[in-house]
C-alpha cells in the first residue's frame, strides 16, 4: 500500500484526545490500522475559569506529539489536526493552538460547531442507512452537543449547543449534596434551550443515531446487565428512551467510586456519564423519539472520509448543470417547475443585469438558485425557503466553491417570503459587497419564481421594457387559452425587492393577443 493512501485524522476534544489512522484500499473504502486514545480532560474548570488548565494543556500537548510520531512512522501523507468546543471557548484557546505549531510544527485548526456536527454526520452516513427518510445524529461530547438533522441523507439544519458532559457535570453535578436536583437543572436547562433552537414538529419521529461516549458506555452497560456479559462491540445497537432513563437513575443514586466498579462503564466516564445519558433523555423527548441506534464511530472518521474524499468544485457547463439538476432530483424537486424558472431567469437577466449591476459571475449564481431553490420542500413545504438555505448551504458535493454555495444558499432562501433583512443572521453575516449580490439576484429569482406559481409552465415568454419611472413585464401564454391570472399574481407579489433596486414600479401583464382577421376580410 502507498503512502499517500494513508491519513490520520487527531481530535482534540474536551474530555480526551483521539487519533485514526487508516488506510485507503483500491475500492475506496477505510481501514483503520491504529487507534489511540488518551484523556488530558482540557475541558476540566473551564466552566469556571474560562482557561484552559495548564496541566491539562500540558498534558494533551504530550499526548498529541506521540499521536504525530504514530501517523508519521504509519506512513500517513496526510494528518488532520482540529480542536473542537474546549479550545473554540476558552480565552486562551488561540495561545495553545499556537503553543502546538510552535512546539510540534503541526497547525491545530479550531472547528467550529456546525462543522463538528457535519463530520459525525459524514460518519454516521458510511455506516448506516439514511439516505432514505429523515435522520438525526446527536453527538455528545465533553463540551458540546452537536445536532444534525438530515433528508434523504442531506444535511438541512446542523447545531452546537454548549451541553457537553464535562461542562454540564461542572456546571450541575460537581459537589452536589443531592445528586438528583442536579439532573433535574441539568434537564430543564437543556429542555429550555432546544425548544428555542431547534422545532421538533417536523422532526418527530426521525431515526436517531447516538455518537460518542456517552451512548457506547450506556449500550455496554445495558448488555452486562442483561446478558451478565460486557460485549467487546456496540457499533449498531439500540437503546430506548425508558431504558436510557432507567440506567441514568440508577446511576445518580452511586457514589463515584461505586459508578467506577460497573461493569460495562469506562471508569474514566464514572463521573460525567450522568450529565452525557440527561442531555440525551432530553434530546429524545424533544423530538418524541423513542429509541436511538449507537454509532461507534464519529467526528475522527468523519474527518477520515474527509481527507480521502475530498470534493470538488467549479466544474463547467453541462457538467455542472447536471451535478446540479442531479441534487435537486435527489432532493425530490420538481423538475418542470425549476426548469421553467431558470428559462424565465434568462430573459430576466439579459435585459435587467445592467441595470442591477450585475457582474458575469451573477449569472452562475441565477442560475444554481433557480435549480436548487426548492430543494428545501426535502423537509417541509412550509418554511421550505428557509430548509434550502440549510441544505445548499452544507451540501459540500455541488460542484460550486464555498463562497458560491454560501451565496446560492442565501439568495435561494430568499425566493419567497420576506426579502433580504438584517434581522436574518444568514444574511446579516454578509460582506457588504456581498449582499449586493444577494438583492440583485435574489430579485430576479423572485420574479421568476412568480411567474410560474402554479408550476405548470403556463408562460411562454416574457418581454421586458424599462420606461421612465416604470419596469414594464409582459408575459405570453403558452397556449392561447390558458389564463394567467395565478401567474400573473404570483409575480406581481414578488416584485417588491426589484422595484426597491431599480427605483420604478414593476407590472407585470398579459396583453391582449391580436386576433387573426376573419376569414374572408381584410384587416384595416
Amino acid at each position: 500500500m502507498a503512502a499517500t493512501d494513508r491519513f490520520a485524522a487527531i481530535d482534540v476534544g474536551s474530555n480526551s484526545v483521539r487519533c485514526l489512522i487508516a488506510e485507503q484500499g483500491e475500492d475506496g473504502q477505510l481501514t483503520v490500522i491504529d487507534d489511540l486514545k488518551d484523556q488530558p480532560r482540557l475541558a476540566r474548570g473551564l466552566s469556571a475559569t474560562g482557561m484552559l488548565n495548564a496541566e491539562a494543556m500540558d498534558r494533551a500537548v504530550d499526548a498529541i506529539g506521540r499521536m504525530l510520531q504514530a501517523a508519521e512512522r504509519r506512513g500517513a501523507a496526510r494528518v488532520a489536526l482540529v480542536a473542537t468546543a474546549a479550545v473554540r471557548d476558552a480565552a486562551n484557546g488561540a495561545q495553545f493552538a499556537e503553543r502546538i505549531k510552535s512546539e510540534l510544527g503541526v497547525p491545530l485548526e479550531v472547528i467550529d460547531g456546525e462543522t463538528e456536527a457535519r463530520l459525525a454526520f459524514l460518519s454516521v452516513r458510511e455506516h448506516f442507512a439514511v439516505v432514505r427518510g429523515r435522520a438525526m445524529v446527536m453527538d455528545i461530547g465533553g463540551g458540546s452537543l452537536e445536532l444534525v438533522l438530515a433528508a434523504a441523507g442531506l444535511v438541512d439544519q446542523a447545531v452546537s449547543l454548549p451541553f457537553g458532559a464535562v461542562r454540564m457535570t461542572e456546571q450541575y453535578l460537581a459537589g452536589a449534596a443531592k445528586p438528583e436536583a442536579g439532573i433535574r437543572r441539568l434537564r430543564s436547562a437543556v429542555r429550555q434551550r432546544l425548544r428555542s433552537a431547534i422545532p421538533a414538529r417536523e422532526w418527530s419521529g426521525a431515526k436517531l443515531f447516538g455518537s460518542g461516549g456517552t451512548f457506547t458506555n450506556a449500550a455496554r452497560i445495558l448488555a452486562a446487565r442483561e446478558r451478565g456479559k460486557v460485549p467487546l462491540a456496540v457499533h449498531g445497537a439500540t437503546v430506548t428512551l425508558g431504558e436510557l432513563q432507567r440506567v441514568l437513575e440508577w446511576l445518580s443514586g452511586m457514589t463515584l467510586e461505586e459508578r467506577r466498579h460497573v461493569p460495562g462503564l469506562n471508569p474514566e466516564r464514572a463521573d460525567i456519564l450522568p450529565a452525557g445519558l440527561a442531555v440525551a433523555a432530553e434530546v429524545l423527548e424533544h423530538f418524541s423519539v423513542q429509541q436511538l441506534t449507537v454509532s461507534a464511530f464519529g467526528l475522527r472518521e468523519g474527518l477520515l472520509l474527509h481527507l480521502a474524499r475530498p470534493q470538488t468544485a467549479g466544474d463547467e457547463g453541462p457538467k455542472r448543470l447536471r451535478a446540479l439538476r442531479r441534487f435537486a432530483e435527489r432532493c425530490r424537486t420538481d423538475r418542470r417547475h425549476v426548469e421553467q424558472v431558470l428559462r424565465l431567469a434568462r430573459p430576466l437577466f439579459d435585459v435587467l443585469g445592467k441595470h442591477l449591476a450585475c457582474v458575469p459571475g451573477d449569472w452562475d449564481l441565477l442560475e444554481a438558485a433557480a435549480l436548487l431553490h426548492d430543494v428545501g420542500s426535502l423537509v417541509s413545504y412550509r418554511g421550505h425557503h428557509k430548509h434550502s438555505y440549510h441544505l445548499i448551504a452544507h451540501a459540500e458535493a455541488l460542484p460550486l466553491s464555498p463562497d458560491q454555495r454560501r451565496l446560492v444558499a442565501v439568495i435561494s432562501r430568499y425566493h419567497r417570503k420576506a426579502p433580504p433583512s438584517k434581522k436574518h443572521p444568514e444574511f446579516a453575516a454578509l460582506r457588504p459587497e456581498e449582499k449586493a449580490t444577494v438583492r440583485r439576484v435574489a430579485a430576479l429569482l423572485r420574479l421568476a419564481d412568480g411567474l410560474d406559481r402554479g408550476h405548470v409552465s403556463a408562460v411562454e415568454a416574457v418581454r421586458v421594457r424599462l420606461m421612465p419611472g416604470r419596469l414594464m413585464i409582459d408575459v405570453t401564454p403558452r397556449l392561447a387559452s390558458t389564463d394567467l391570472k395565478l401567474e400573473l399574481w404570483g409575480a406581481q407579489r414578488k416584485t417588491d425587492l426589484l422595484e426597491e433596486l431599480l427605483d420604478r414600479e414593476v407590472v407585470v401583464r398579459c396583453p391582449p393577443l391580436a386576433l387573426p382577421p376573419a376569414r374572408g376580410k381584410k384587416p384595416d
